[in-house]
């Protein structure tokens, strides 16, 4: 192990090949761009390597693996050519606010604009945010035009029932030290934790504690805006936001276990109906797979409900997960709400959620919350009921009343709560 000095303080590291003195310093919360310096994670330039990790999050293996494979060039660097958002997020408050935003680069989406001079001197910089304009086709959304629920109205819901969207894809960005004190932990306890229980997958986690940001492999996050995007920050506007976390098996395929598509799709009803009223709608997505415990898990939890004694009961929903995961719910939503300050929001009229966890985490963070939505009962599928009455009797926010005060005793005295 060798030592490196730089800026009066001593590294200590086993790769000795990656400590550089041009390494770029990073003043997180800094009010400026310039001052607060680019996030460099890029291998083509490890000389200016500021960061752990690298860009693309959970697909930095299938690049990897690529480059392995011979078919991608190690040395590529970005042509952002036209690249540049489709319409811009203005800066906010938060962004210049160590402690509000630590878990994504406020400055990912312009890179090409505010760190263009250090991209004129070579430094391959590569962008973390990247937002565009789209249009949706959901059958859901053309089911409530048909019923009357909704009406085109040639901007945000086209006349063949399509909706006009941004969309912006957010890459992880971790400043350590802020993720460590939203922990309450030291922040060298969490990159030892982080080190070894990914299999010592990053040794700068442990050896490089001046590199102070870590870009994780896992999923992005990605939020659909209806509406103008910058009247997210505008107090005046009426606000109807759901954070959804991903569940591949209802999302995508219309598994009926769980209620995550239809609640989705009724928060993005919610979010047009909003927007078409002269508000916004925002659909946050974040990729926490079976709540963060991963697809494998979850199946497994699904084959263990089924099988045992009894059937499949609310009395033991979370039980279950928690006997094959060793935990209920393995979700951090303290992260959770960087997004929602990305994008300046203060105050949130309608959240479409039941979720204590998220509603807590969001108002802990100084935004204001005037109404809860839970799903409406009649889009709960037959299977999915076992779901819903566990979630209420374990405290979930409802505003529905399927559930009797003695019917939530009886569940709740199962020890579900």
């Amino acid at each position: 192990m060798k030592a490196y000095s730089r800026s009066h303080h001593v590294i200590l590291t086993s790769h000795s090949n990656q400590a550089f003195k041009e390494s770029t310093p990073v003043k997180w919360g800094a009010q400026l761009p310039s001052e607060r310096g680019p996030v460099i994670a890029t291998i083509s330039t490890k000389e200016n390597r500021n960061a752990i990790g690298s860009h693309s999050g959970s697909y930095t293996v299938y690049r990897a693996l690529s480059i392995a494979a011979g078919t991608f060039p190690q040395d590529h660097i970005p042509d952002l050519t036209n690249t540049s958002p489709t319409v811009n997020v203005t800066p906010k408050i938060a962004w210049s606010d160590a402690e509000k935003i630590i878990s994504l680069d406020p400055w990912g989406a312009n890179v090409d604009e505010v760190f263009s001079k250090d991209l004129k001197q070579g430094i391959n910089i590569q962008p973390s945010i990247a937002v565009t304009q789209a249009h949706l086709t959901l059958p859901e959304i053309y089911d409530a035009v048909d019923k009357g629920r909704l009406k085109p109205d040639g901007e945000i819901l086209k006349e063949n029932k399509d909706v006009f969207v941004t969309k912006v894809a957010i890459e992880p960005v971790w400043y350590l030290p802020g993720i460590a004190k939203r922990f309450g932990i030291e922040e060298g306890e969490l990159r030892k934790i982080l080190f070894q229980e990914t299999g010592g997958m990053f040794p700068e986690l442990v050896t490089r504690p001046d590199l102070k940001i870590l870009l994780p492999p896992i999923g992005s996050t990605t939020a659909y805006i209806f509406g103008d995007i910058n009247s997210l920050a505008d107090d005046s506007k009426e606000l109807t936001c759901r954070v959804h976390d991903e569940c591949n098996g209802s999302d995508v395929f219309g598994s009926d276990i769980c209620t995550c598509r239809p609640y989705l799709m009724h928060g993005i009803e919610e979010a047009v109906k909003t927007a078409q009223e002269g508000g916004v709608g925002l659909i946050v997505y974040f990729r926490k797979e079976g709540r963060a415990l991963g697809e494998v898990t979850k199946l497994l939890v699904y084959n263990a409900r089924k099988r045992q004694k009894g059937g499949d009961s609310a009395a033991t929903y979370f039980e279950r997960t928690e006997c094959v995961a060793g935990i209920q719910d393995a979700r951090f939503q303290e992260f959770m709400p960087d997004v929602l300050h990305w994008f300046g929001i203060k105050k949130i009229d309608h959240l479409v959620s039941m979720s204590n966890m998220k509603y807590n985490a969001i108002v802990k963070s100084g935004i204001k919350v005037l109404n809860r939505v839970s799903i409406p009962k009649n889009l709960v599928p037959d299977d999915a009921q076992v779901e819903i009455e566990a979630k209420k009797a374990a405290g979930y926010f409802t505003d529905d009343e399927a559930l009797t005060d003695d019917e939530l005793d009886n569940i709740k005295g199962r020890n579900l709560s």
